[in-house]
């Protein structure tokens, strides 16, 4: 069993109010991501939110799992550690999904699904075009330790990082999905969108 955990409990500081519930393509951000996911072709999606119901709400209505993470404030490992608790018995391997990048692309989940499944590796990282690091990552359940272990707001860089044997890199030329940080990014991104079509 693969599952996804859709990281989704941060404040949105930078942004100036709770960006995860603003429209992205006639949908909450949120939304997106999530329903991305889902249609990855994992076994469960589960969604760790924090202090904000209407990300929750919104989440909800994709019928994934929801979670809360009641220490969201102490930063993104905590976020990582309440969807890895969250897990299911037995489950497999997890990838961890930013909640504000609802545009990666299906490309993106496909290759890291498919060579974990072809070559069982500890940790896949996708890398966009043209060599950018990005998400989602996927762990096996060899790993679920060290994520449990993480502290503070640095994610999982540090354990993706402590190792680079273990680590299956996984090309796909795609431009790296950006994270929506500020309002002038969700304009930058959908001026794009409006562009390319």
């Amino acid at each position: 069993m693969i599952a996804a955990i859709v990281l989704a409990a941060g404040a949105s500081k930078r942004f100036g109010r709770q960006k995860l519930i603003e429209l992205y393509m006639w949908k909450p951000i949120i939304r997106r991501a999530v329903e991305a996911a889902m249609a990855s072709g994992v076994d469960e999606t589960i969604v760790v939110t924090g202090g904000d119901d209407r990300v929750r709400r919104k989440a909800e209505r994709t019928g994934a799992r929801c979670v809360t993470n009641v220490a969201w404030e102490s930063g993104m490992a905590s976020t990582i550690a309440a969807g890895i608790a969250a897990l299911a018995p037995g489950t497999q391997a997890a990838l961890i999904v930013l909640g504000d990048q609802p545009s990666v692309p299906a490309k993106g989940y496909r290759a890291v699904l498919d060579a974990y499944r072809a070559h069982g590796t500890a940790i896949v990282v996708p890398v966009y075009w043209p060599k950018v690091r990005g998400h989602p990552v996927l762990f096996d359940a060899s790993v679920f330790p060290e994520l449990l272990a993480l502290s503070g707001d640095h994610g999982a860089r540090e354990v993706i990082q402590r190792d680079p044997a273990r680590v299956r890199e996984v090309r796909v030329l795609r431009p790296a999905p950006p994270d929506m940080d500020t309002t002038a990014d969700v304009s930058s991104i959908l001026n794009l969108l409006h562009l390319i079509q």
